[in-house]
């Protein structure tokens, strides 16, 4: 059996949450007895998870130098998604999230949308299998757990994938300089699958053409474009915000 280890109180809560029976250990620092300790601690009664008790410096040499909070699970590593995977899960999601990355290389761009996609409620990350970062080391330390919680969807052709996200229901949003709205002019918060594009050119022709509508974020300096998993931070918290917004309350 493949296990990861995850660190920090909200991927640990999620997992608890989540999929309780993938944890096999959880070690909490001794010294913790706040309100969010608490309640990993009665997560892990319900789901029958033994918690063991450690100092810091034990915890620092599981993980190394990472912002664990005192908080790390040993965890069955998730299974690889393949695209039906992905469509089968779309069954039980009434309101999906789906992030796909057109190109992104940078393994540590990739693992900062992960980590972003999990805190927004995204069910998954898509991307192509070439010229595109895959799972590694790098990507599993800047998503901080959220490899592990969310799962990347490796998939050969990304306008396929578009095409029977739509099927599904979804509607497909890219994110482009030249959208026709800012972002919080569109509506983010039904089935929705956010495509963003590579480093350097951003989506491509034949991306742009299978999405719905094209969206942008407001640019007021001089830079010319925002770092893809800033943008793409913004974007998702953008739609998590209209999800949890009545809509007669929206602007």
């Amino acid at each position: 059996m493949n296990t990861s280890t995850v660190f920090g109180i909200h991927a640990v809560r999620s997992l608890l949450q989540r999929a309780p029976a993938r944890l096999r250990k959880l070690i909490i620092d001794s010294r913790r007895e706040d309100a969010r300790i608490r309640e990993l601690l009665q997560l892990a009664q319900a789901a029958g998870l033994k918690v063991e008790r450690a100092d810091a410096k034990a915890i620092a040499g599981r993980v190394g130098d990472v912002a664990h909070q005192g908080v790390i699970a040993e965890v069955e590593a998730l299974p690889a998604w393949q695209e039906a995977d992905l469509l089968q899960a779309l069954t039980s999601q009434p309101n999906p999230l789906v992030l796909l990355l057109d190109g992104v290389q940078d393994p540590h761009n990739l693992g900062a949308c992960l980590r972003t996609a999990d805190a927004c409620g995204a069910l998954a990350v898509v991307v192509p299998k070439d010229r595109a970062a895959g799972m590694n080391a790098t990507v599993r330390k800047v998503a901080a757990g959220a490899a592990d919680t969310t799962p990347l969807v490796s998939v050969t052709n990304l306008a396929r994938s578009m095409k029977l996200l739509k099927e599904a229901g979804l509607w497909i949003a890219g994110a482009d300089m030249t959208g026709e709205k800012m972002a919080w002019q569109a509506d983010l918060a039904g089935p929705l699958a956010l495509v963003m594009g590579s480093e350097g050119e951003g989506l491509r022709e034949l991306t742009r053409r299978h999405c719905d509508f094209l969206v942008r974020l407001p640019q007021v300096g001089s830079v010319e474009s925002l770092n893809v998993s800033v943008a793409c931070g913004m974007l998702l918290y953008e739609a998590q915000r209209q999800r949890e917004t009545p809509a007669g309350s929206r602007p």
